[in-house]
């Protein structure tokens, strides 16, 4: 029987959905997953091995709880509406500026695919495959240039464990704990984003959770003295698991800040209760200091309003169902490098879609046991592995390699060169 690390099941996927959610407290079928007889069994054969508060990394599951994408892929979703927070640098007000980064971050997280899909834990030395998208040049917010502008995306997965550990834990040297670094930016439209992502799971019953740690850092580069824009990640609930549909939650509460400015938001994503309330509900309290000046409602799969509390005018955030994902580009997987996402995992990914077990325990396997091997060489040379495109810092952030010209013409170039090297090809 086919099986897979289970390590942060997650919602993912690209492909824009049209309405998540029906008009009742209950989720629709787009949202919901049922697993057949054989399924079922195959789930609580395993379940019945589990205890409550037990680490998932360590655990195997079968692999059509798979997302056919590695996880350093699915970061990419944070980016489906980047055109939100583009030109929000020449916001006079800073309120205002701090709404657009928080409308930005708000709106990532509507993509994801029917029910419960968990992407493949990404392996040591992969990186996740390198894209770009093209933009519009936004010039101010009421009208905007005619010339495109890229943004560029790189994943790496930058630590894991040890390599002391991987003789006595070889399952550990791929899948525990795994720590994600990401980096996007669009120099001409004055935007990058960075941060780290470390997914931690645990059994809860009927449920399993995955703690969300790790930090998402906006920086408007026409505002430098605004400094980070640092936001906090949700809690993720996979609910269903023994019994019921199963379906997937955002929970608990993150903030957003902006120490410079002063401005914050604590923002609450609302699970369901078991007798009351709905599904999906967000809400916050935006502060000036210690004033609160706002507040963020709705739902994160359809729409999202904030009310200011001065004036009580209440207006549209951002609305899901009508808001197309910007399609990202990456090379053709022939000439992409061995370690690249789409092609290190491309027969996992075709036999998964294929539903062909066999082969996807075999395609797994063969990644698996590379990625063991390079561990015990590195132990026995004494070595630890080397990020390629980020580095750790005192206080545990991870940033990219690079020193970012001002320029925009020569900082996209610059940052082409450090991913791709001189023979860029798209």
């Amino acid at each position: 029987m086919s099986i897979a690390r289970l390590g942060g099941l997650w919602g993912g996927g690209a492909t824009k959905r049209k309405g998540s959610v029906s008009n009742n407290d209950g989720p629709d079928e787009a949202e919901t997953s049922v697993l057949d007889e054989e399924q079922g069994s195959i789930i609580m054969s395993l379940i019945s091995q589990l205890k409550i508060g037990m680490d998932l990394n360590k655990v195997s599951f079968p692999t059509f709880v798979l997302e056919p994408r590695s996880m350093l892929e699915r970061i990419t979703d944070f980016m489906s509406h980047p055109e939100l927070v583009f030109g929000a640098d020449q916001e006079e007000e800073a309120e205002e500026r701090f709404l657009r980064v928080l409308t930005y971050y708000l709106s990532g997280w509507h993509a994801k695919p029917k029910g419960v899909k968990k992407p493949y834990n990404p392996v040591l030395g992969e990186v996740g495959s390198p894209c770009h998208a093209v933009y519009e040049v936004v010039s101010n917010r009421a009208s905007s240039s005619s010339l495109d502008a890229v943004m560029i995306m790189v994943m790496e997965l930058v630590d894991t464990t040890s390599p002391s550990k991987a003789k006595t834990d070889p399952a550990a040297v791929s899948h525990h704990p795994p720590i994600s670094a990401y980096f996007y930016i669009s120099p001409a439209n004055r935007l990058c984003i960075s941060g780290e992502l470390k997914p931690k799971s645990r059994f809860l019953g009927n449920s399993v959770s995955t703690n969300m740690e790790g930090e998402n850092r906006v920086y408007l580069l026409g505002r430098p003295n605004d400094g980070a824009y640092s936001l906090g990640f949700p809690n993720m609930y996979a609910r269903g698991i023994l019994f019921g549909s199963m379906i997937l939650e955002l929970g608990d509460t993150c903030l957003a800040v902006n120490d410079n400015t002063g401005m914050s938001c604590s923002l609450e994503f609302k699970v369901k209760g078991y007798f009351s309330g709905t599904y999906n509900a967000i809400s916050g309290r935006v502060k000036k200091g210690d004033v609160e000046v706002g507040e963020i409602s709705g739902k994160w799969n359809t729409q999202m309003h904030y009310t200011d509390l001065q004036t009580g005018e209440r207006r549209e955030l951002f609305d899901a169902t009508r808001a197309p994902i910007m399609p990202k580009t990456c090379l053709p997987e022939d000439k992409q490098e061995k370690h690249e996402s789409r092609r290190l995992w491309s027969q996992l990914s075709t036999a998964i879609k294929n539903k062909d077990m066999e082969a996807a325990t075999t395609a797994k396997s063969a990644v698996e046991n590379e990625q063991r091997e390079q561990a015990y060489k590195r132990d026995e040379l004494g070595i630890t592995h080397e990020p390629r495109f980020f580095k750790i810092q005192p206080d545990g952030r991870w940033v990219p390699k690079i020193q970012i010209p001002e320029d925009p013409v020569e900082a996209e170039k610059c940052v082409q060169q450090w991913i791709w090297g001189p023979h860029l090809e798209f």
